[in-house]
């Protein structure tokens, strides 16, 4: 089991990770997929393990800590209780970056991935900052997943 420093939801029944430096935004785009029908599955940090048996075998797992299940951290107005999903397969990550080196994205990305227990599993340089982040994501996820 790996421990990382991300958030986690599923999206469009996609398990999507987002990471990146705090500040950066992963709350709030988390926040703002769960106001689309996303359902959080941990903030700040993220359990990931790949079971060798049941529905998930082989594939990327990601759980919230029990110390901090069900609470995401709203900036600058307090901790929230929320529904959570216990467990979900990952499916893709999202790296977010700094307001200040999000103009220096790839217009059109290629392709990447990332090793997550061993598992391959797409990438993307995101501005999770953006009006338009959660458009962006569901377009991402459906042409990278």
């Amino acid at each position: 089991m790996t421990l990382l420093h991300a958030t986690g939801v599923v999206f469009e029944g996609k398990g999507v990770i987002l990471r990146g430096p705090s500040g950066v935004g992963k709350s709030d785009l988390a926040l703002r997929l769960m106001a689309r029908g996303g359902e959080l599955v941990g903030d700040d940090y993220l359990e990931i393990s790949c079971p060798d048996r049941g529905a998930y075998a082989g594939r990327p797992v990601m759980r919230g800590p029990q110390t901090i299940a069900g609470k995401i951290e709203v900036r600058a107005v307090g901790v929230l209780s929320v529904p959570i999903r216990l467990e979900a397969p990952v499916d893709m990550v999202f790296n977010l970056t700094p307001p200040t080196t999000a103009s220096a994205l790839e217009r059109l990305p290629e392709e990447e991935s990332y090793l997550l227990e061993g598992i391959e599993v797409p990438c993307l340089d995101f501005n999770g900052l953006e009006a338009s982040a959660p458009e962006k994501l569901s377009a991402a996820l459906k042409i990278f997943t």
